[in-house]
């Protein structure tokens, strides 16, 4: 991405941020939006109140460990998480418009081709960056709509294009640092 001078946003469990904290900061660094996107990756609308905001506060505190700030986002793993619980949290969910369902397939030209047929202007394409035919597939798209002239923002640039914007605090925040 950084040699096609494109962002991303990554969500990412806290496990993986702790197993692989230079890759955080390197995402960082390159100007990729880091979000929240629970502890252990546990299906939101499960598991009681509590611990889903432990899921939740442990994330933001070992992303805000490795970057100085706390994520501003959320995506619940597979898209799923109740209303009230919904309710309770301060800041924007975000869900995707595009869903080439790589982690099922794990064909890279099956998911270039599911994500150029269904791509619309202003579209949130889900990808996961643990399988290597995601990754690639992920370069092909870029390389693609950029010739039919789209760009590339930050989940925060595009919805803020739409007039949302997280609230002012943080998601669950611990006391700790």
């Amino acid at each position: 991405l950084k040699e096609r001078n494109v962002v991303a946003t990554f969500f990412v469990t806290g496990e993986n941020a702790q197993n692989y904290p230079n890759i955080i900061r390197r995402e960082q660094e390159e100007g990729h939006l880091i979000g929240n996107h629970t502890y252990n990756h546990v299906q939101l609308d499960k598991i009681s109140k509590e611990a889903a905001k432990e899921e939740i506060e442990a994330t933001n505190q070992e992303i805000y460990e490795i970057t100085g700030v706390y994520p501003a986002w959320l995506r619940p793993p597979y898209g799923l998480i109740d209303q009230e619980m919904n309710a309770q949290i301060p800041v924007p969910m975000v869900q995707w418009s595009v869903d080439p369902r790589d982690w099922e397939s794990r064909n890279t030209d099956q998911t270039v081709q599911a994500v150029l047929s269904e791509v619309q202007p202003g579209d949130i394409i889900l990808l996961h960056d643990i399988y290597a035919t995601s990754v690639e597939a992920a370069l092909q798209i870029v390389d693609a709509l950029t010739e039919q002239g789209y760009w590339f923002v930050t989940v925060e640039e595009l919805l803020e294009l739409n007039g949302i914007r997280p609230q002012a605090g943080v998601l669950y925040r611990s006391g700790r640092g």
